[in-house]
Parts: C-alpha cells; sequence; structure tokens
C-alpha cells in the first residue's frame, strides 16, 4: 500500500478536549471554505435513488464536521421527503453534545455514547457515512468496516477531502514549509470560528497548541489517505452480487474535483 501509518493527534484518548474540539473547529471552517456539504449533499442525494433510507449515522462526526450543512441543504432540496441525522463519535465530547443541542436544529441529534465502526451491525439503521476519517482506519481495521457494512445490508458512503497522490519523498522534503503554511492558515482561520471561544483564542495565540495538532494531522491525514488501489485491495475479489462498491473522484458542480468517495449499497432485486 501507498498509504503511510502515521499518527495523528486527533486519534488518541488522551487529547484534551479543549485542544480536539480547538482544532475540529478549523477542520469545520476548511470543510465550509472548500464547499464540502455542497458536495456530500449532490452525494447523498445520488445514493438516495439507488437505495431508500430516510436516516443518516454519521460516524466520527467530531464537531459536526459538514454534515449539519449538508442535512440542511438535503432537506431544503426536498422538503416533503425529509432526511434526519444522527451525529456520532468514538469519544464523544460532551461540550459538542451540548452545543449542538443548543442549536435546536430540526432532524439533528448527536448520539451521546461510544459508537466503533467496526460495529455496523448493532448502530442504528440508515446511510453510515464517513466523512474524513476513514483514512484514520488502520488497514485491518479497514477492511473490516467495509466487510461489516457489506455484511449489514445496509448502504455506506466514505468521503475524503484529499487524494494521496504526492510522492513521499516529496511529502517529506516539502513537509517543514508546509506545517508553517499550516499554522499561518490555523491562525488566520480561528478568527472565523464560532463561537470562538477565550480557550480556543489562548491555545492560539498565546500557546499555539491547536495550530501544531491542525498543521500535523492536517499533514499526516495526507499520506494516511487510501488511494484507489489501496481501496481495491482492502475490498479483495468480493462476489457478492446483492451488495455493491463503486470507488470514484467528487466533484463540484462546476466539474472540478473535491476528493473521492467509496459507496457500497444493497442491490435492489
Amino acid at each position: 500500500m501507498k498509504r503511510l501509518e502515521l499518527f495523528e493527534f486527533e486519534d488518541f484518548g488522551w487529547l484534551p478536549s479543549d485542544l480536539r474540539s480547538g482544532a475540529t473547529n478549523l477542520i469545520k471552517i476548511l470543510h465550509r471554505l472548500v464547499g464540502t456539504s455542497e458536495v456530500l449533499a449532490d452525494l447523498i442525494l445520488g445514493v438516495r435513488e439507488k437505495v431508500d433510507f430516510n436516516q443518516i449515522v454519521d460516524l466520527g462526526s467530531g464537531s459536526g464536521g459538514p454534515m449539519i450543512e449538508t442535512i440542511d441543504k438535503i432537506n431544503q432540496r426536498n422538503p416533503d421527503t425529509q432526511i434526519s441525522l444522527l451525529l456520532t463519535d468514538l469519544y464523544p465530547n460532551q461540550k459538542i453534545i451540548t452545543d449542538v443541542e443548543a442549536l435546536n436544529l430540526p432532524n439533528i441529534a448527536y448520539h451521546p455514547e461510544s459508537l466503533n465502526a467496526l460495529k455496523l451491525d448493532t448502530s442504528p439503521k440508515g446511510l453510515k457515512t464517513m466523512v474524513a476519517s476513514f483514512h484514520h482506519m488502520r488497514p485491518d481495521v479497514a477492511k473490516q468496516i467495509l466487510e461489516k457494512a457489506e455484511q449489514s445490508g445496509e448502504p455506506i458512503l466514505i468521503y475524503e477531502i484529499a487524494k494521496n497522490n504526492i510522492p513521499i519523498l516529496i511529502w517529506w522534503i516539502m513537509l517543514p514549509i508546509s506545517l508553517v503554511i499550516l499554522i499561518i492558515m490555523s491562525l488566520c482561520m480561528t478568527l472565523f470560528v464560532r463561537p470562538l471561544t477565550i480557550k480556543q483564542i489562548v491555545f492560539t495565540y498565546l500557546i499555539p497548541f491547536i495550530p501544531i495538532i491542525y498543521a500535523w494531522d492536517g499533514q499526516a491525514s495526507i499520506m494516511r489517505t487510501y488511494t484507489f488501489k489501496d481501496i481495491e485491495e482492502l475490498l479483495g475479489a468480493r462476489k457478492n452480487k446483492k451488495y455493491t462498491w463503486e470507488i470514484s473522484d467528487a466533484k463540484k458542480r462546476n466539474g472540478k474535483n473535491a476528493g473521492y468517495y467509496i459507496l457500497g449499497y444493497p442491490v435492489k432485486n
């Protein structure tokens, strides 16, 4: 596999919740800047043409990422057949859950208990989504998630905002410059975080833990992202005639590439 098994701070359970939520707030801003919610809305509506569902169970939601905006766009386009969104996480952050609940948004809830992506067979029903989180999974775990999704007979949509198409040597050479650029970007992006808390300001500008975490995780995630060839290796020679898989580039409406997606869904008889 081309994918490298690098660490990301976000993967560690010991990472303080203030730093974790601070970094995920920046990721949320990034998704907004690149228009991820529009891309996801188009993908999900396309999935709904293939298989029927009325709930999305988002795995590894963090602070909600782009999915809150995504579900709003979907339901605005289809007011008569609205979809509900259940946000979940392996490490649920009570503050984030409280913040999401305080928004009092229709059709959106946050699952208060830990939900492991390996337990899809016992998870709530609906389209499972993994947005910019599949690369966190080791190959053995990623393979199990794909197998569990197929065994459950329910659809799953995995979306990655980046593609692992940089030669490894070039990535290492450019890493110091890339980290500096991302740290500077995070200092600017923080100004758009809402609500902007005192802790986010302190751990960004006075003790810059959040920019360091955001910069390293952002760079590491590129090399941890599975390539199309890697995914085909994970799927293997599957012969389930009742379930099918698609791997393809994701596109914006203007035709520009916007990451890629993996889609698994049951085949209609």
